[in-house]
């Protein structure tokens, strides 16, 4: 049973309805550069990073598009409560195991065209194991499977996980919090993703309050 999934729960809601604008400028975006894989990430912890790129796997998906959600976020992991699937096997799977990254131990969800690949055992060295020449070709060989895939990585500040990803990678996007992320904070989440020349596409603002006049032309 997906949670927090507005765009499958409600998706003629205005919430849904700025999930797909979202897509939509993330795909205008990428005409000269297209993103193939693209991690989602946040300057601290609890700011809604995990359940922004869900909705975006969803809103993707239903243009018919092939997805893969993959939880990178081997200290807090997420994508396997909001989807929900197990996480007996998954990214961490495919690390240690030769087997499941000629085979990934994928989970289909109920979004036609959407994947998800769960942390799976959680490791002893998260930023290590991501930044290993291992999990290079885990990346590849989940671009063979997807048209899109969408990497869910620890908050920038608080540890390397999502910087040393970053630099694998096609783009990044960078959840902030409106009325809870501090603006120093997000700076220095964008300082540390340009040191190490990760192609940040840009940033969704959370929790902001909707202007009630436009509601009505949703209804």
């Amino acid at each position: 049973m997906a949670l927090d999934l507005i765009t499958v729960t409600d998706p003629r809601s205005p919430v849904a309805e700025a999930y797909r604008s979202l897509r939509t400028n993330l795909e205008f975006s990428s005409l000269d550069h297209p993103l193939h894989t693209l991690l989602v990430t946040s300057p601290g912890p609890d700011e809604g990073k995990s359940t922004t790129l869900a909705n975006l796997a969803v809103t993707t998906a239903q243009t018919g598009r092939r997805v893969i959600v993959v939880d990178c976020d081997l200290r807090r992991p997420r994508q396997h409560e909001i989807f929900g699937v197990s996480n007996g096997t998954g990214l961490t799977t495919m690390v240690r195991d030769e087997a499941a990254l000629t085979r990934p131990p994928l989970q289909k969800t109920q979004v036609a065209g959407l994947w998800v690949l769960p942390s799976g055992p959680l490791p002893p060295n998260p930023a290590e194991l991501l930044a290993s020449q291992r999990m290079s070709q885990v990346i590849e060989r989940l671009m063979q499977s997807a048209d899109l895939v969408l990497f869910d990585a620890p908050p920038v500040i608080a540890v390397t996980d999502a910087a040393v990803l970053a630099s694998k990678l096609d783009g990044v996007l960078l959840v902030i919090n409106a009325g809870s992320t501090k603006r120093q904070y997000a700076l220095r989440a964008k300082e540390i993703l340009e040191r190490v020349n990760a192609r940040l596409i840009g940033a969704v603002l959370n929790n902001v309050v909707l202007d009630k006049t436009l509601h009505t032309y949703y209804t």
